[in-house]
């Protein structure tokens, strides 16, 4: 096989089909498991929560960003999948002496795309790949469109509060859902005040079910404070997880959107 160029443009040798596969991203191992892969991949984080039986039966090599080396060295892998957001760099730094390690760099639906069709190529999936591809372009391509777009800003921590800047994956979802972010113009994911919400006036506050765990008590909370705003709990998998489970996200949307719609 031909030397790959990763997604942060690193040459990657490869030299033939991986057979003892690490990842280190939650939705690339939800992909990795979509595609067919099984045996293969013999290393996961703890936060690789899908599929459930694969949580349950391999080897877990701690967190996306506390990794224990002495798990991975055990388990030689001949191929590791990591991401330039999720994974800290000087962890990836050390292992790449040992490793081939495939780094992904995904912030917006094209970027998904590309990486989705390079790991099928990387482990011999390419035709499961490209019709995953295709299914999931058809389905964003029955996504219902609207003139008009509500603001929204959505939230992924508490305490501080923090949404999301304009060149994330989840910015790219939220335009590609019928969301105009009001944060579009800030970068990554800057800290925001109850101050603040209330005075952007933002028409939708979505709070996300990742990472950090938002749920109705927070909607009732911030509700007092920020009376002519629609607050809803959303599925932060579907926003931030950019794998497989792009297939379910249009279909998503369109509920979420229908919800909100008809929502007093």
């Amino acid at each position: 096989m031909p030397d790959f160029i990763d997604q942060t443009g690193r040459k990657v040798a490869i030299p033939a089909i991986p057979q003892r596969i690490i990842s280190l991203v939650p939705s690339q191992t939800e992909l990795l498991f979509d595609l067919g892969i099984r045996n293969e991949v013999t290393g996961i984080t703890k936060f690789c929560i899908h599929p459930t039986e694969w949580f349950r039966s391999k080897t877990r090599v701690g967190g996306t960003k506390q990794l224990k080396m002495e798990i991975i060295h055990e388990l030689q892998p001949d191929l590791i999948i990591a991401n330039k957001e999720e994974n800290v760099k000087e962890q990836i730094e050390e292992l790449e002496k040992h490793y081939p390690i495939w780094i992904t760099d995904v912030n917006n639906l094209e970027d998904a795309y590309e990486m989705i069709e390079q790991i099928g190529i990387i482990t011999g999936k390419q035709k499961p790949a490209s019709q995953m591809l295709a299914a999931i372009k058809n389905n964003f391509a029955l996504l219902e469109t609207h003139s008009s777009k509500l603001t929204a800003c959505y939230l992924i921590w508490q305490n501080p509060y923090m949404t999301v800047g304009g060149d994330t994956f989840i910015h790219s979802m939220l335009e590609e859902a019928g969301f105009n972010n009001i944060f579009g113009n800030k970068k990554r994911y800057p800290e925001v005040t109850v101050s603040e919400l209330r005075t952007i006036n933002s028409e939708l506050l979505f709070l996300s079910s990742e990472p950090f765990p938002f749920q109705q008590k927070h909607i009732d909370e911030l509700q007092t404070q920020l009376p002519e705003t629609k607050i809803v709990l959303v599925d932060g998998e579907i926003f931030s997880w950019y794998g497989s489970r792009l297939l379910k996200a249009p279909a998503y949307f369109n509920s979420l959107k229908s919800a909100i719609n008809n929502r007093p």
